[in-house]
């Protein structure tokens, strides 16, 4: 369908790859990857013709089509998002010879809408009304209902939230064409791709399998690679050596010239020495001044927009040193819950109170919101300059370099970074005042693999407190150790790290347990009772009385029956509802999801409560038996 053959990309003196070549069937699916600046975007463009190769050529079978999904949304005019979803096709005759209309374009595009967030009453609306992720979506909706022979996604998942990224994978798993995407999201290229490219040191290398293969292989490869590096240097040395030796004497002059010789021949074929692993940031955080015990407390704290009540009567506690991740359906109030923690929105009710020498410090999701677009990356750092930090441009300088702002990047506006360039920057501005309360609102958005890893190895050497919101398996097993679901304004911590929460969750998909609406709401049962009843009941009661007790323990055992029959009912329904939000299919049908959260927060609130009459029946028998 596509051939590349011997495609070489330089920019002024730098050299971005050469000599590329590759052959792309309509079965393929591949995962590009590579640092940021590798040149994955570049090569993107001149596939689709907006840039032209230096050398080599790039042809297309005759008749194939292709798709592409830029990283960042062109400004919309006047259409709609149904008008974006069908590419502004005709969707009703102007007349009755009107015979060129697709009518299932509509249908399959509405569908398709509903799977990635779009309500019905969207459809209609003006797309410069939505935030510049939801057009992104709408153009992701053009892309599947168009249906081209290839696809070329450039970052799709920095605009979904994680129930349209599920619904989004599980289609594209059935998708009839050709795919080539650029991603960070480990899950993602593991879950679609059957081959991974990686763009690195100018050269383009291609490994089968998914980015867990990759891995594996190109470790592999890279010890080969060295082994083949050690011998041809031992040989090069020993080759060398009789040259020295014996290079000036005439009756093996000879014979030194052949080894010299030798050892450029040698040379000209040399495998290179294994790098070790191109530019990628590396930071650690400062040591933090040690907090109180308490580090933030939340008491009866209400919070709403509008009519919508999202908080009512929360309380919360975090201690020193915990890792917590947060998780749960979204719309849930994880971002909101966030932000009262740090103080970015003003509570309507009840007490927010910090710890003993706690200094938070909170990464918005929206890294814009701690930025200013009009100011250049240094000035953005230089402006935490305080009398006890004494920040000078050399300390920034020095801080930025370890993020990848080298010599004149120091001066780019804001406004022109890329959303990884903005990512790192926003991580640079937190190791000036290192918080030992970390706020971070989905931290991996938009940094590629080698920085994410460089994060959670920072993260790990973290001595604070540490609360988060991400959408990444990988990062949040790497550093969760307690997780705390939110769902309907309501908190339910689990004292264990992400595999703990679904072995207790029983969820049996790790990425759609960060938004099921489930609530593992019955808790641990307490074996130890009240001591005696009010009054006491002795052994010497009168038979009236021991009638009596022994009606009301037959009474209570019956009641104790029914409800842990109730119980046990209600959670199967749970169960059910849980696993059917975890299939794949139900992400196809529009309105399901939503549909099985509601009746499963209906469910979750009947299981609470029978839970406490069971628990408060059982206490009292327990109690009479005891007694008796």
């Amino acid at each position: 369908m596509l051939t590349l053959a011997d495609v070489s990309k330089s920019y002024a003196t730098r050299t971005l790859f050469s000599d590329v070549s590759l052959f792309i069937a309509r079965s393929d699916r591949y995962g590009l990857v590579g640092h940021n600046g590798a040149g994955k975007t570049t090569l993107f463009n001149l596939i689709l013709g907006k840039d032209a190769p230096d050398e080599g050529t790039i042809e297309w079978e005759r008749g194939a089509d292709f798709g592409y999904l830029p990283q960042e949304s062109a400004p919309v005019g006047e259409e709609t998002i149904l008008e974006i979803a069908t590419s502004g096709k005709k969707l009703l005759p102007d007349s009755d010879e009107d015979y060129d209309i697709d009518y299932s374009l509509e249908p399959r595009a509405k569908k398709i809408l509903a799977g990635l967030g779009f309500r019905e009453e969207d459809h209609l609306r003006l797309a410069k009304s939505f935030s510049g992720g939801w057009v992104m979506r709408a153009h992701i909706a053009r892309l599947l209902v168009s249906e081209p022979a290839l696809l070329l996604l450039d970052e799709p998942t920095n605009h979904l939230d994680l129930e349209a990224l599920l619904w989004f994978q599980e289609y594209l798993t059935q998708y009839p064409g050709g795919l080539v995407v650029i991603s960070h999201d480990r899950a993602f290229l593991n879950m679609l791709c059957t081959g991974i490219l990686e763009l690195r040191a100018g050269t383009l290398h291609r490994y089968t399998g998914n980015y867990d293969d990759y891995l594996v292989e190109k470790e592999a490869r890279k010890g080969q690679q060295a082994s083949a590096f050690k011998n041809q240097q031992r040989q090069i040395a020993h080759l060398q050596k009789f040259v020295d030796r014996f290079g000036a004497k005439a009756s093996m002059a000879s014979r030194a010239k052949s080894k010299e010789k030798q050892i450029e021949r040698l040379e000209k074929v040399a495998v290179d020495e294994p790098e070790d692993d191109l530019k990628r940031i590396y930071f650690k955080f400062a040591k933090t001044p040690r907090s109180g015990l308490k580090v933030v407390t939340l008491e009866h704290v209400q919070q709403a927009y509008g009519d919508h009540v999202v908080y009512r009567d929360l309380n919360f506690e975090a201690e020193r040193g915990q890792s917590i991740v947060l998780v749960g359906p979204n719309g849930a109030g994880k971002s909101t819950f966030l932000k009262i923690l740090a103080d970015v929105v003003p509570i309507q009710a009840g007490t927010r109170e910090l710890g003993s020498n706690v200094v938070p410090g909170y990464f918005a999701q929206n890294r814009a919101e701690n930025l200013r677009a009009d100011a250049t990356v240094l000035q953005n750092v230089m402006d935490l300059h305080t009398e006890e930090n004494r920040l000078s441009e050399q300390n920034v300088r020095a801080i930025l370099g370890a993020f990848l702002f080298r010599k004149d990047d120091v001066y780019k506006k804001v406004s022109v970074l890329s959303g990884g360039e903005k990512s790192r920057l926003a991580l640079a501005r937190l190791l000036v005042n290192p918080p030992n309360l970390l706020l971070m609102d989905e931290p991996t958005t938009h940094l590629d693999i080698a920085s994410i890893d460089a994060l959670v190895t920072a993260l790990k050497g973290y001595e604070g407190t540490f609360i988060f919101i991400s959408h990444d398996v990988y990062f949040i097993r790497a550093l969760a150790k307690n997780v705390l679901h939110v769902h309907s304004g309501r908190l339910t911590a689990y004292a264990g790290d992400y595999d703990y929460y679904l072995e207790k969750s029983r969820a049996t998909n790790a990425r759609a347990a960060l938004t099921a609406g489930f609530v593992d709401a019955r808790p641990a049962h307490n074996n130890t009772m009240a001591n005696s009843m009010p009054g006491g009941l002795g052994k010497d009661v009168s038979k009236d009385e021991e009638r009596a007790r022994k009606t009301k323990l037959k009474q209570l055992r019956i009641e104790v029956g029914h409800l842990e029959e109730k119980v046990s009912q209600l959670e199967a329904q749970q169960n059910e509802l849980t696993t059917a939000l975890e299939a794949p299919e139900t992400y196809t049908q529009p309105g399901k999801p939503q549909h099985l959260n509601r009746e499963l927060s209906h469910v979750v609130d009947q299981l609470q409560t029978a839970t406490h009459e069971w628990e408060k029946a059982a206490a009292t028998l327990a109690e009479l038996e005891k007694a008796g």
